[in-house]
């Protein structure tokens, strides 16, 4: 039964709360809302960003552990040998990883002004995939490099 609107917040019966708490739990469970993203959707987001432009030979340096211990927080970081002069520098940088739900990790934007093409993030990931990185340059080239990182559940090598 539900009972009457009390402060914005509609107040229900404890019996419906656990129902619909069972039925969520249950459809999280069964992996509807869990699916992970695999080699052919990072293929297609990574055709999507370079869009048939060129590939170009740059110094790209992908910061990742071989083994992640905890794959709640994976340290990712990057740097890029670019002048970053108006003519000639990184515009944006894709982080992607095959094993996640959504391909896109994250996307970072960068202008001459930067000086410096380098970040650092975290992202979590539930078991060993293979992790891109995907940057696109002011003239319409982009350079591409991938890395694999195992997730170990506590350290055991699994």
């Amino acid at each position: 039964m539900i009972r009457k609107k009390i402060g914005g917040f509609v107040n229900i019966s404890r019996r419906k709360a656990i129902k619909m708490i069972a039925v969520s739990s249950a459809f999280f469970c069964s992996g509807v809302g869990g699916v992970l993203a695999g080699k052919p959707e990072v293929s297609d987001q990574i055709n999507n960003v370079i869009s048939g432009s060129q590939a170009r030979e740059a110094d790209v340096f992908l910061d990742v552990p071989e083994i992640a211990e905890n794959g709640n927080q994976v340290k990712v970081a990057f740097e890029i040998e670019s002048p970053m002069s108006a003519s000639d520098f990184v515009q944006e940088v894709y982080i992607m990883a095959d094993g996640n739900p959504a391909p896109n990790v994250a996307k970072f934007n960068f202008t001459p002004y930067s000086g410096e093409c380098f970040a650092s993030t975290r992202m979590r990931l539930s078991k060993t995939q293979d992790v891109y990185l995907v940057a696109k340059f002011n003239d319409g080239t982009h350079s591409i490099t991938q890395s694999t990182i195992k997730v170990t559940i506590g350290g055991c090598g699994g």
